[in-house]
């Protein structure tokens, strides 16, 4: 759709020039001839842009920009004048005005400035956007009990300094609350970075928490700043802390303590003011007893624990993630709209969903794409537990125990891994075997992982 730019001139020869130049740049024009003639068209029909002179007869141009202001009009303005003055700049700027040009029209230099303007308005209307989709994708959906003692401990928390440990099953939504915390904190205009400890390899994790030197190592071709620099005055978030080496706690405790640090290979020491939140999923305190955990972090960590219940503790909240995840899947990602039964929802709540509401996730997000029509009704969702009911078919029917294990074996695995995000240690850690057994396991049953 054309863009519409409304030029506002009292001399007419300036109204047709900037029309014509306008028009074979694909815009669609309104001419008027007096401010009192623009404020009628702008209240009528929608406009994009205005070039506005200064000097009219009647209401000049700073008189229609007051009168825009006081009716709350957020239009991109640009002022034309033949005689401009520093102080008139100053004033239209003040009551909105994007930018000043002056008398001779420069033609080409008009069609820049449009351009750019209207671009900059693209580009805020996007991050509006992508902001209020984040502000969406962060909602902690659920009116039961638990969740709203949750969010009544969060929003208690939120606005101190205090370091959070958020403690929860893989999929209960620990990043979710982090954000929450985040958002409701007084350093939300501050960078949220997260660092999930898990994901990284151990060689590599000092120098993406604490940054390093150009040369520091093979490949360090430039100096980088680690997540602790780029988190300073907003809040770091250390997710699966758990899975942290023992020789890393004992840097990650210092840092935490003294709140500066020095890159790797670097000399200089760099002061930070950094909020911690860190989640894990595992039972800090057996790992502690077992030798894995440092005793002396956890309590530094411990500040305020907040337990994320499992889907299965909050049951009641199931209808209400199933609506805003059918919701998430048709509008925001293009499907077509679908509506699910009363006796699906029922369906769906009688599961026990271990992993939580990522796999309720997954699992809507599969109804909406495979549903061929747009109901989801009970008879659309395959027994819970197993990839589908052919897949249960051909196990039964093998002849060979051996074949009926494995074949079973690459399916556990693969729904594993596909709720832990392919993930290989925390999908260990969720099946409970020794992550290099998995690795084994995945590679002799030609699981792909990428």
């Amino acid at each position: 759709m054309k863009r519409t730019i409304l030029i506002v001139d009292d001399e007419e020869n300036i109204r047709i020039s900037l029309k014509g130049g306008l028009e074979d740049e694909g815009y669609a024009t309104i001419a008027a001839p007096s401010g009192e003639e623009a404020l009628k068209i702008i209240e009528k029909q929608e406009v994009d842009l205005v070039l506005l002179d200064i000097w009219m007869p009647g209401k000049d141009g700073l008189q229609v920009l007051e009168e825009l202001k006081a009716n709350g009009y957020s239009l991109p303005v640009i002022i034309m004048s033949g005689h401009g003055t520093i102080e008139t700049a100053v004033k239209a700027t003040r009551l909105g005005a994007l930018d000043f040009v002056e008398k001779p029209l420069d033609l080409n230099k008009i069609i820049i400035t449009v351009n750019n303007i209207l671009h900059l308005k693209d580009l805020e209307e996007e991050n509006a956007l992508l902001r209020h989709k984040v502000e969406k994708d962060d909602e902690i959906i659920g009116n039961s009990p638990a969740i709203l003692r949750l969010k009544e401990q969060i929003d208690r928390v939120a606005p101190t300094d205090a370091w959070v440990l958020i403690l929860g099953e893989n999929g209960t939504g620990k990043e979710l609350v982090a954000r929450r915390i985040h958002k409701k904190s007084r350093r939300s205009s501050y960078p949220f970075v997260e660092v999930n400890c898990a994901a990284i390899p151990e060689e590599l994790i000092e120098s993406e928490l604490f940054g390093h030197e150009k040369g520091a190592f093979t490949g360090a071709t430039e100096r980088k700043r680690g997540k602790f620099d780029l988190a300073n005055n907003g809040t770091l978030f250390l997710d699966e802390i758990g899975d942290m080496s023992m020789a890393t706690q004992a840097k990650i405790l210092r840092i935490l303590q003294e709140q500066r640090f020095e890159r790797v290979g670097g000399s200089q020491t760099i002061q930070v003011d950094v909020r911690v939140l860190t989640a894990t999923n595992k039972n800090l305190e057996q790992e502690i007893a077992e030798g894995r955990f440092r005793q002396d972090l956890y309590y530094r960590l411990n500040v305020i624990p907040l337990y994320v219940p499992r889907l299965v503790e909050r049951r009641e909240d199931i209808p209400l993630l199933v609506e805003h995840f059918i919701h998430l899947f048709t509008q925001d990602k293009g499907n077509r709209r679908k509506t699910i039964t009363e006796g699906a929802v029922e369906k769906l709540m009688q599961h026990d969903w271990p992993g939580n509401v990522r796999e309720l996730k997954n699992i809507i997000e599969r109804l909406v794409i495979m549903t061929p029509g747009d109901t989801i009704t009970a008879d659309d969702i395959f027994p819970l537990g197993v990839t589908a009911t052919s897949d249960l078919d051909r196990i039964l029917n093998m002849q060979e125990l051996k074949d009926a294990r494995a074949e079973f074996e690459r399916i556990f695995i693969e729904r594993k891994l596909a709720l832990c995000g392919n993930n290989i240690s925390k999908t260990a850690d969720l099946i409970g075997v020794e992550r290099s057994n998995l690795h084994r396991k995945i590679k002799s049953l030609g699981i792909n992982v990428e």
